[in-house]
């Protein structure tokens, strides 16, 4: 029940959400002065032995607790509403769905700046930048005293103004360190400002295709409220120009646009691409932000000055004062389901929030799920498709490379040495393809064959040759490269396989004058050096990009007409049902890359199974056939989307345990009263069972139909927590689980 103005002040108990793993809100008498909280705003509130910061979720007449046993909230945070009650009422909508504590998804859906009780204002206090001088000078800031040398190194790393935020955990001198670099004029002040701002001049729009044409007007034409639609266009078809016109009839009405990215590493184009044809300002909200500029974004879509608000998959929750549009890009990526804490997917968030909101939703992609395609096929969505390249570009022709008949360098076969060096020729940049990054995956000695074990997960360490350094892409391991075997103290040490660094290393060898450019997670480290590499290419100062799938979506180089994809059968027998529609969705995006302008362009995948259905259906960019296939073997193994599935995770310090708490969890299962279409499987150790020195394990639970999946979680889970064993692991339910690792 909301707050009624005509409850007697005895009669008001305050609900409030707090960041807490009890599946419930939290009541509290009213502060003893002041204003009763609304709704959606914040309250400082004590819990336990400290003070936390909470969301109100409403005001009732009565609390199941005596009012003795009561304590009172110590401090209203916003005199206003900081949710509004559509917001508030999804994200309480989600907590039911997901199964999840109901204040740690409200508090994570807030910055962190505003968990911590900063005002909910946008600061006005200027930025700092770096000058060219104080670039020149970097070389000489040791011989400065401490504070401005870790400032002005601070500052070289930053790819915009910095903030006090940002400078003050640096130093406690930080203020007269920013003075002192100012006054030697290697430092300058510059007025802050979030917002992505328009270029000075807007570009005219290109001419639309016919399909184009077609989809806007199905999108901008429909009656009011919400629809979904799917717009599948080939890569290279023009989906972000239908954005972008859809989006411009939108702006018109002087209303806000919500679009998603699976990426960080994408947002910097879509900002551009909206910068050069919108004169409106553009929050732009993911995690490689600090606090400051996170919640200056945030505040400023709330308040409707962000026209265009563009982010990764935290910004679905992001409150708008106008939105009559949510587009989500790539609309297939894993990236939108959240794997830790909140386990969500932000597409279908997305689409939830359209649907409450009476706002259209826009689902684009190359290669869309097949949950998607299932929806369009049964018109519960409306399927827009864009069937050919804009302009004169054609999709590139696509071969196959026996590696069962052909000799590898370094992984690279003949061909497309060969292919990589006509293109180097021809002044035209190539594009290969391995989605494992280091040198070699294994380290293994040749004399007695021991592999280099990771010694907190069930993983072998990965060879990073030009740092020396063994480490673990699971849980981070690092130590020294050996210099002889643990085992047989033999020297005869050598890395099997191939990664970014190795295939990098060859090509060097094989074409010295040529400019190379590794893009993966190790060389995209330092803040700005994604978009410098990118940048790079773009401008054509890189001739071969080796990378991984980073590289796979989203990019556009005019220039690039060759796509090489090395090991490409990794995912082909994955233990996952996903497995195969991952590796065809990423493997037709990467060579989507390829002949994208006026240059013909060409895609060499080396496999050792050219004859796999999967390969023959990439060869003809048929990805509706590749989804027929697919989906008879879905339909055949109940998979989704033709049943509905949640997995309970678990994990403990010792062997054995987390499979115990599973199979208590599956005997409770068994004593409840079954519910039609709903299955409980075995439990099971996960497929790499140690993790981080955990040890881990999953059980499955398979339901014909959505609501009965929902009943029997409900009443299951509530069984579960009230037992005494369940704070014997750590456990987490995954509702529409995508990575079943």
């Amino acid at each position: 029940m909301w707050y009624s103005a005509s409850m007697s002040s005895a009669q008001r108990i305050v609900q409030v959400a707090v960041p807490s793993p009890l599946p419930r809100t939290f009541d509290y008498l009213p502060p003893k002065s002041g204003p009763l909280p609304c709704p959606g705003a914040r309250v400082r509130v004590p819990f336990g032995r400290r003070s936390v910061v909470g969301v109100v979720i409403g005001i009732v007449e009565h609390s199941s607790l005596p009012a003795a046993r009561l304590k009172t909230v110590q401090d209203v945070l916003d005199p206003e509403p900081l949710l509004p009650p559509d917001l508030l009422s999804l994200l309480q909508w989600a907590s039911e769905y997901y199964h999840h504590p109901v204040g740690e998804v409200i508090c994570s859906a807030l910055p962190q700046a505003l968990m911590q009780g900063r005002p909910a204002i946008v600061s006005d206090n200027d930025g700092w930048v770096i000058t060219d001088s104080g670039r020149a000078r970097l070389g000489t800031a040791p011989t400065l005293r401490r504070a401005p040398a870790v400032v002005l190194r601070a500052l070289a790393g930053h790819a915009a103004a910095a903030d006090e935020a940002s400078l003050a955990p640096l130093s406690a001198r930080w203020r007269s360190a920013v003075r002192s670099l100012v006054a030697r004029g290697w430092v300058a002040t510059v007025p802050r400002n979030c917002l992505s701002q328009p270029l000075l001049r807007v570009a005219d729009a290109p001419e639309a295709s016919e399909a184009q044409t077609a989809a806007i007007a199905a999108i901008t034409g429909g009656a009011p409220g919400f629809h979904c639609y799917l717009l599948h266009g080939v890569t290279g078809s023009g989906k972000t120009e239908v954005y972008l016109r859809v989006i411009a009839r939108v702006l018109e009405t002087m209303a806000q646009v919500l679009v998603l990215v699976p990426e960080i590493g994408l947002t910097p184009q879509l900002v551009d691409s909206f910068r050069q044809r919108f004169s409106v300002g553009i929050a732009v909200i993911h995690s490689g932000l600090n606090d400051s500029e996170r919640l200056c974004a945030w505040l400023k879509a709330r308040d409707g000055s962000a026209r265009i608000v563009l982010g990764t998959r935290s910004a679905v929750f992001v409150p708008m004062k106008a939105l009559r549009l949510i587009v989500v890009d790539e609309e297939h990526d894993g990236s939108y389901k959240q794997q830790d804490g909140f386990r969500y997917s932000a597409r279908d968030i997305a689409i939830r929030r359209g649907q409450r909101e009476g706002v259209p939703v826009v689902l684009g992609s190359a290669t869309p799920s097949l949950e998607s395609l299932q929806n369009a096929r049964q018109a519960r969505y409306a399927l827009l498709q864009l069937p050919e390249r804009v302009g004169r570009a054609q999709l590139p022709p696509v071969r196959l490379l026996d590696l069962r008949r052909l000799a590898r360098r370094d992984g690279l076969a003949p061909p497309l040495i060969e292919a990589v060096h006509n293109r180097l020729a021809r002044r035209e940049q190539s594009l290969l393809f391995i989605n494992r990054r280091g040198f070699a995956p294994v380290l293994m000695c040749h004399d007695c064959g021991w592999f280099a074990p990771c010694p907190r997960c069930d993983a072998r360490l990965t060879l990073h040759k030009a740092a020396g350094r063994l480490r673990c892409h699971h849980c981070g391991s690092d130590t020294d490269v050996p210099s002889a075997c643990p085992d047989c103290q033999g020297e005869n040490l050598r890395g099997l396989g191939e990664g970014t660094e190795r295939v990098e290393a060859a090509l060097a060898r094989l074409f010295p004058e040529a400019s190379i450019e590794r893009i993966d997670r190790d060389s995209t480290r330092r803040k700005g050096a994604l978009e410098e590499k990118l940048g790079r290419v773009r401008t054509g100062a890189a001739d071969i990009l080796v990378g991984t799938q980073m590289l796979a979506k989203g990019h556009d180089f005019p220039n690039l007409t060759l796509v090489g994809v090395l090991n490409a059968d990794q995912g082909l027998y994955g233990y996952d049902f996903r497995s195969g529609e991952q590796l065809f969705q990423r493997i037709m995006q990467v060579a989507g890359r390829a002949g994208r302008a006026d240059k013909p362009g060409e895609v060499l995948i080396q496999t050792f199974h050219p004859e796999h259905p999967l390969f023959l259906a990439l060869r003809q960019h048929d990805y509706s056939g590749f989804a027929d296939y697919a989906l008879q073997e879905r339909r055949e193994a109940q998979f989704p989307p033709y049943c509905h599935l949640a997995l309970l995770r678990a994990e403990t310090s010792e062997r054995g345990n987390a499979l115990a708490f599973l199979e208590r969890a599956r005997a409770i299962a068994d004593a409840l009263e079954p519910v039609p279409g709903v299955t409980v499987m075995d439990p099971v150790p996960s497929p790499m069972e140690r993790r981080s020195g955990r040890y881990r394990a999953q059980l499955l639970i398979h339901a014909t139909q959505r609501p009965a999946l929902h009943r029997f979680l409900v009443q299951w889970l509530a069984q579960i927590t009230g037992t005494p064993f369940a704070r014997k692991a750590r456990w987490a339910l995954d509702v529409d689980p995508i990575d079943m690792h």
